[in-house]
């Protein structure tokens, strides 16, 4: 009778040992009150923020990072199944959209403003030719109009 005890302890032990190594904890550490903006959701994720906030900086956890605060939006917009796209401000004031140069058969599109629903976005292809390197393959634009964003997509 206590073999089988220990045996239905030591399993539920080594369930609940189990599920607490599936859950994750995220957390954010601060916080402001600022008035106005919204809620972004995707997934089983959601973030809300005000645009113009003060306290503008990043916070990072895992494979995470949040970026706060006010500026103009050249925005990377991941698609299911495509490379990550990744977009930097570089020292003329220029953009440059890359992607891995391993990611071949991509196209780059390009949108100045994003619909409530995805499939109505009107996208247009980015302009010829992309540069590569031995790692990345990119375009450099100017950043005007203040909101431009970029996705990949497989023809």
């Amino acid at each position: 009778m206590k073999t089988i005890q220990a045996t239905v302890l030591a399993a539920a032990f080594l369930l609940a040992a189990a599920a607490s190594a599936l859950s994750q904890n995220y957390s954010i550490d601060w916080f402001t009150i600022d008035g106005g903006g919204g809620t972004s959701s995707g997934g089983s994720y959601s973030v809300s923020g005000t645009i113009g906030q003060p306290d503008a900086g990043s916070m990072s956890g895992g494979a995470y990072t949040l970026v706060g605060g006010f500026w103009g939006v050249i925005q990377a917009i991941q698609t299911a199944g495509a490379p990550l796209l990744s977009v930097e401000t570089l020292p003329n004031g220029t953009v440059r959209v890359f992607w891995p140069s391993s990611a071949t058969g991509f196209v780059l599109d390009q949108s100045t403003a994003l619909a409530v629903a995805p499939t109505a976005t009107t996208w247009t292809t980015a302009v010829f030719p992309y540069q590569t390197n031995a790692s990345q393959i990119s375009i450099i634009t100017d950043p005007s109009p203040a909101q431009k964003y970029y996705r990949l997509r497989k023809p």
